[in-house]
């Protein structure tokens, strides 16, 4: 599933495949896993993640990546080593990109994601037991894409996170307010949202 965006950040030098993870063993067993002492090394893909990059990667429309940035949670590590095993590319592993932490939430029936989507809605900043700040989430994925503006150009990179972050992050490049994350399109398992230069063989 492609979620497409206006072409509206020509003055950057490279674009970006933003991709979620495929279905994961936590979506299956509809668990909080946000926490990296659990996501690093447990609740990888599902079977029905693994059918879902299968035909990802042979269906590919989109541009071929040149590089592989992903979380070091195993279910987006297994995403990234799918795209990259399809195109023989290295994948490089970057914790700024890891799930949005859920604090006392982690662990939990994923039933209580609205209950801190609602605190969402009104405030950026909130730590609402002990989740993680919407602005915290952007600061560190927007530091990731800026890292990568002032080392490359030219390239296409395909960057691998989590549901959360990447609607933070797409809202924060919009300018909108990071208090309405919720009202970006919701981002489906091995989803891909192209953005970035627009004329780029």
């Amino acid at each position: 599933m492609s979620n497409p965006l206006p072409p509206i950040f020509d003055h950057w030098r490279n674009r970006y495949l933003l991709m979620r993870h495929g279905h994961s063993e936590a979506n299956r067993q509809g668990l909080i896993v946000s926490a990296p002492e659990k996501g690093v090394s447990a609740y990888g893909l599902s079977a029905q993640g693994e059918r879902q990059l299968a035909e990802c990667v042979t269906q590919w429309r989109w541009p071929l990546p040149t590089r592989v940035v992903h979380s070091d949670f195993l279910r987006t590590t297994q995403t990234a080593q799918r795209v990259a095993d399809a195109f023989g590319l290295e994948m490089t592993a970057d914790v700024r990109l890891r799930e949005r932490h859920f604090g006392e939430l982690d662990g939990e029936a994923d039933r209580y994601y609205p209950e801190v989507w609602a605190q969402d809605a009104l405030s950026g900043e909130h730590c609402y037991r002990q989740v993680e700040a919407l602005s915290s989430v952007a600061a560190r994925l927007e530091a990731v894409i800026a890292e990568w503006e002032a080392a490359v150009a030219n390239e296409t990179l395909l960057i691998v996170s989590h549901g959360d972050p990447l609607q933070i992050l797409l809202t924060a490049l919009s300018g909108r307010p990071l208090t309405e994350h919720r009202e970006q399109p919701a981002l489906a398992p091995a989803s891909i949202t192209l953005i970035g230069a627009r004329a780029m063989a």
